[in-house]
């Protein structure tokens, strides 16, 4: 079998159209995996029939390199966040995320050890994930710098102050544009967080490598090694490490307890802040940004589905639920 012959997820076709450059990807992905299967001297170990594993917007197609070991060859389509997926993995070379063996760039093409792409940590109880996640975390919050000067693979990483200070202008004018859906107060909450922890109060000294979508999905398990995960998948960031708090809130919210499931989602942010060391009350404000701004952009979108999730984790964070929105029991699934 080779790439030319396989098909693409529709789910995976429907999110990558939705891209700028996302037909001409669609068309030109399996030249460029096989330009790389022969590049790099792999095999391809997919057998006929067989779906590929997919990321949100990439195909990841399991190989054998020259040397037998096996890896995963990774196609993504060209998209901002990815761009600077390879400097990250190697700046973290393997440590708390998946082994970077190889990347080419320019054409959005990486060569990764192998993981199990069939589990993730998803498929584990609620609370068996709180220290599996703060243990990686703990290994993925690197700080810049070394003994030899600065390296210049941190240039590529943006950053999460100067996305907070655009936020101060972004945000209350997407509210006022789209009707002002929500709540002034929450909206000006987000808005104080941004600038307090934007460019003006950005704590240099506590910035680290942040992994900004590290949700159950994007945490696998590391063959025959019981019990040991990695990251993969990676949008990362420079700033503060409670950043990536959020994506654990917004999913899984149906395993949260049916009697009160708002203080259960407090208590996991507080859980997973201590996990991993970090600042739970900054964990907290950070969540409730990125909700916020995730509920604008559903909206710009038509996903009134989506926002209602995203309100409903900002504002039960702050233990003022919203009026207007379902239970929990009743919010849509990311």
């Amino acid at each position: 079998m080779d790439a030319l012959n396989i098909e693409l997820p529709r789910t995976l076709v429907r999110r990558v159209l939705s891209l700028p450059s996302g037909r001409a990807w669609l068309e030109c992905w399996a030249g460029i995996a096989e330009r790389y299967l022969d590049q790099w001297d792999l095999v391809l170990e997919l057998e006929p029939e067989a779906a590929p594993w997919t990321g949100h917007c990439a195909v990841v197609l399991p190989v054998a390199c020259a040397d037998g070991r096996p890896a995963v060859l990774k196609i993504t389509a060209p998209h901002a966040e990815a761009a600077a997926e390879p400097e990250a993995l190697a700046l973290w070379d393997g440590r708390g995320a998946v082994e970077l063996l190889d990347s080419a760039g320019d054409d959005f093409v990486l060569l990764l050890e192998r993981l199990d792409g069939d589990s993730s940590l998803a498929e584990l109880p609620l609370n068996e994930t709180t220290e599996i996640w703060g243990s990686i975390m703990r290994r993925l919050s690197i700080r810049p710098g070394g003994s030899t000067g600065p390296d210049p693979r941190w240039l590529s990483i943006p950053s999460v102050a100067d996305q907070a200070e655009q936020w101060t202008d972004t945000l209350p004018l997407e509210w006022e544009m789209l009707g002002r859906p929500f709540d002034r107060w929450l909206l000006e909450y987000a808005l104080e967080v941004c600038q307090v922890h934007g460019a003006v109060g950005r704590r240099r000294d506590h910035d680290v490598l942040v992994h900004s979508d590290l949700h159950y999905l994007n945490i696998l398990p590391v063959p025959e090694r019981p019990r040991q995960f990695l990251a993969i998948d990676p949008k990362p960031v420079l700033g503060d490490a409670e950043f990536a708090v959020a994506p654990m809130l917004w999913n899984r919210i149906s395993d949260l307890s049916e009697s009160d499931p708002a203080a259960h989602l407090r208590d996991r942010c507080t859980d997973l802040a201590l996990a991993a060391g970090l600042d739970a009350m900054l964990a907290r404000d950070w969540s409730v940004v990125r909700e916020v701004e995730n509920a604008l952009g559903y909206l710009r979108e038509g996903k009134a589905d989506d926002a209602d999730r995203s309100l409903w984790v900002a504002s039960n964070l702050l233990r003022k639920p919203l009026g207007h929105l379902p239970p929990a029991g009743r919010l849509a699934a990311p």
